[in-house]
């Protein structure tokens, strides 16, 4: 069974909070399996509504006004026990009732039991509900694994977590036996992601093939929500510009550029195509900025940008079985777009927003993050020539009070001047907060 961070934010609002809980990511990420594991783990009391397939919860919500004809109702419409007082009421696939949300407040009020939410498209459903309850609903965002939840499936001991921290913080370089074996799993995550279904057939299978279907799956989920839910003048433009997010990254500068849409397309008639998919949670975008200061919402361009997928895996299953290969032979040809769509999912993981900064007279910079409250640059290598950054020392150089970078790349820790070298498989340990890392015991030694 697979360990997830999330699990210990679900721990930690159970026992801290008295809101309502609400999950909420792409589909596919694990979100249902991470909600029951965490209900039997603490063997707690609960029952599960699931508002796709339990039509008559459904009509109750929507013919109930106050806590307690929702209560009244509920228990009449389950198979099995409704939990005693103190148990939870889990609602699933709640984008089916987003009014849900509102009435949360009352049913939180009232006392009796605890509540936790979860669905798909819940940014696109939940965005215009009115009356959300403020102080009485706590959200959190699920992603697919990361790279260090990951290493679990490899058995990876507890203390290499710790090595890995340790040398992080003291910036002084990983064993190579560590490091070499940790790149080579990185390899593999390029090639797998962190989809969970993708992770476990990969771990029980062994077959590429297997896992690339598995992500077609899923890619083929993300497109009839395309067709279910968006209006019919924009579906085809959805599908359009997800299905050009690959071609957009394999470019030079990896930005994403409308005109490729289609002839005479201007980004003020896709632009609710392209929020559709952000709020979906299926692409993950980074703006450009004008200036590298903080704070860089005040000179970000919201029609100037890149476009990420979601996972890793999914990219280099679109972009075919030569980006596969060279994924796990450690970046053979390039993949420059991969290794920069690998940090950007990790960033955002963390709870990141990164923007990105481009002069003529600077060059480009693909990342930059906030960090101890200074603006931090990140230069993303996947070639040899990690050391050749032009822009990066720019930036340094110029007057923005910038008095640090970091490069991610292949390479084991090292600093020279003011730039830090990190290991690509590194890039969420720059997170101002130091989260609870998962430890999964295994048997393999690293």
């Amino acid at each position: 069974m697979l360990k997830r961070n999330v699990d210990i934010k679900i721990q930690r609002w159970w026992e801290k909070s008295k809101s309502a809980l609400l999950l909420d990511g792409a589909r596919q990420v694990g979100k249902t399996f991470s909600i029951r594991s965490f209900l039997q783990k603490n063997d707690i009391d609960y029952c599960e509504i699931n508002l796709i397939e339990n039509e008559d919860a459904l009509k109750a919500l929507e013919n109930s006004s106050t806590s307690s004809d929702i209560l009244l109702r509920l228990p009449l419409t389950i198979k099995g026990n409704f939990p005693k007082k103190g148990g939870v009421i889990f609602f699933d696939e709640i984008q089916e009732y987003p009014e849900i949300v509102t009435k949360i407040k009352f049913l939180v009020d009232e006392g009796n039991y605890r509540y936790i939410m979860s669905g798909s498209l819940l940014g696109v459903k939940i965005k215009n509900i009115e009356s959300a309850p403020v102080g009485y609903l706590e959200t959190i965002t699920m992603y697919p694994l990361n790279f260090f939840e990951f290493l679990q499936i490899f058995n990876a001991s507890p203390s290499i977590y710790e090595t890995i921290k340790n040398c992080y913080e003291n910036r002084v370089a990983l064993p190579t036996d560590i490091h070499e074996r940790l790149l080579n799993i990185f390899f593999i995550y390029l090639a797998i992601g962190g989809m969970p279904k993708a992770v476990t057939t990969y771990q029980k299978e062994n077959r590429i093939e297997d896992v690339m279907n598995e992500h077609r799956a899923i890619i083929n989920l993300y497109k009839m929500d395309f067709t279910k839910y968006e209006k019919e003048s924009n579906r085809l433009y959805l599908r359009k510009i997800y299905d050009l997010i690959p071609e957009q990254l394999s470019s030079h500068n990896k930005r994403y550029v409308i005109s490729d849409i289609g002839k005479g397309v201007r980004f003020e008639k896709v632009q609710s195509s392209f929020l559709w998919l952000v709020e979906a949670g299926v692409a993950l975008p980074v703006y450009n900025v004008t200036e590298p200061r903080l704070p860089f919402l005040l000179s970000s361009k919201s029609t100037l940008f890149k476009l990420f997928l979601s996972d890793v895996g999914m990219l280099t299953t679109m972009l075919g079985n030569e980006a596969k290969l060279s994924a796990l032979n450690g970046g053979e040809a390039n993949l420059g777009g991969v290794y920069e769509n690998v940090v950007a999912q990790e960033l955002f993981s963390e709870k990141i927003a990164p923007f990105y900064y481009t002069s003529k007279k600077m060059g480009e910079i693909d990342f930059l993050i906030k960090k101890d409250g200074k603006a931090l640059p990140i230069e993303v290598k996947s070639g040899k020539d990690y050391r050749r950054h032009n822009a990066l020392n720019n930036l340094l150089n110029a007057d923005y009070g910038i008095d640090e970078a970091v490069v991610l790349s292949n390479a084991n820790i090292s600093m020279k001047g003011k730039v830090l070298y990190l290991p690509i498989y590194m890039a969420s340990l720059l997170a101002d907060k130091d989260e609870e890392m998962i430890v999964p015991i295994g048997k393999y030694s690293f």
